[in-house]
């Protein structure tokens, strides 16, 4: 992988992680975001759910560039499934992420369209840590060095939202 070979040679590597940490950390992050959100009422509302959206768009990001794709090479052929259910809830996560940066606050269904957003996430994080993590601890993915190319992204997502996808 491109991505992994350049985060080791780069003047400023990112220090190695454990990649499922790195995830989860991410996970917990946004399921503080989703509480903070529910416990609002009014103004800071919308500054949340932009956190929650743009903590969700780099989450994905690099998840589909390198850690799915690492999975998939690490993954027993019967496991692979997987990466392809995760694919497709991203795709409606980010659906729901799209539709709640378009309507803003004021639409009637702002908070339900929050609310079901974090019901997705909250039913692919379960997946994820339950499902897809165990099996690639016990699998050959150096988990290590993928990490640190996660990172490395993600550092680089945070600092330059043009590079996001939507």
């Amino acid at each position: 992988m491109a991505l992994l070979k350049r985060t080791a040679d780069s003047e400023n590597p990112v220090a190695e992680q454990d990649a499922v940490e790195l995830l989860k950390n991410d996970h917990r992050t946004v399921e503080k975001l989703f509480d903070e959100f529910e416990k609002m009422t009014g103004g800071r509302k919308s500054s949340v759910a932009e956190e929650i959206c743009n903590a969700l768009k780099i989450h994905a990001q690099i998840e589909e560039e390198i850690f799915y794709p690492a999975a998939r090479d690490a993954l027993k052929k019967e496991d692979v499934d997987l990466i392809d259910e995760a694919d497709v809830e991203h795709a409606t996560i980010k659906g729901l992420v799209g539709r709640i940066g378009s309507v803003g606050e004021s639409d009637a269904h702002y908070d339900a369209l929050v609310t079901v957003l974090g019901e997705y996430v909250k039913h692919h994080v379960k997946e994820e840590e339950n499902e897809l993590f165990p099996k690639l601890r016990r699998s050959k993915m150096n988990l290590d060095a993928v990490g640190a190319a996660l990172a490395w992204r993600k550092k680089e997502l945070e600092g330059n939202p043009a590079r996001r996808s939507s």
